[in-house]
């Protein structure tokens, strides 16, 4: 796969922007400015393999509702951010996955759920336990606690789910295999999965050479450098 599509989404004010910026810049943005639409692009290698990204950064504002079904069907991986300090932006993750979903026609989509402003300790209202209740809801998405500020497990984020991305076209490639489908083979790679992943985000993340992914000690192996 020489290029991967990732839409990022949720409510406004839970740092999308931020987060992306973060990844692709090496900046955190501390002013918000709600988004229209910003797309980004960045060259990574993962796992040995080079991959240009496009981030697709949307709008958590009513303007982005009518270009809601076209984002989606555009995103071959997805992005659901909530804010750890507003209980109120988890609410707003249901129906943007049921969206994709129903755009989508299945449940065995590359999606990676994100816990953002984990640096805000006191401001939290949150509790680890409800996005990880999410994660399993979802069929055991992974899930993330992030920081774009001190930009903690923001490139894991976007490895995990260019990852994603390829799993899911190497299984619907084969021989027989409908679209959307995903068999036993997914548990381990987030969409369908049997088995949680969930990071705390307690390490800052680093660039070069740094491993990314599950806990599964074959994923630890495995390596993403940013260029």
């Amino acid at each position: 796969m020489k290029e991967a599509r990732v839409v990022i989404m949720g409510g406004g004010g839970v740092g999308k922007s931020a987060l992306t910026v973060q990844f692709v810049r090496n900046v955190f943005v501390s002013t918000y400015d709600p988004t229209i639409e910003d797309t980004y692009r960045k060259m990574l290698v993962i796992d040995g393999q080079q991959c240009m990204v496009e981030i697709l950064d949307t709008a958590g504002t009513e303007q982005f509702l009518a270009l809601k079904e076209l984002y989606i069907k555009s995103g071959q991986g997805f992005i659901l951010v909530f804010s750890l300090t507003s209980l109120a932006s988890v609410n707003e993750l249901g129906p943007l996955r049921e969206a994709i979903v129903r755009i989508k026609d299945t449940t065995a989509i590359p999606l990676v759920l994100v816990g953002n402003k984990s640096d805000l300790r006191a401001d939290r209202q949150v509790p680890r336990e409800v996005g990880t209740s999410l994660s399993k809801a979802w069929g055991n998405v992974p899930f993330y606690e992030a920081s774009a500020r001190k930009r903690i497990n923001v490139d894991e984020i976007f490895a995990d789910v260019v990852r994603q991305i390829r799993a899911f076209q190497a299984i619907n490639s084969r021989p027989g295999t409908r679209p959307g489908t995903s068999s036993g083979a997914s548990g381990k790679h987030g969409f369908g999965a049997n088995g949680s992943s969930s990071h705390s985000g307690s390490k800052d993340s680093k660039l070069a050479g740094s491993s990314f992914g599950t806990s599964s000690k074959a994923r630890d192996r495995k390596k993403c450098v940013i260029m």
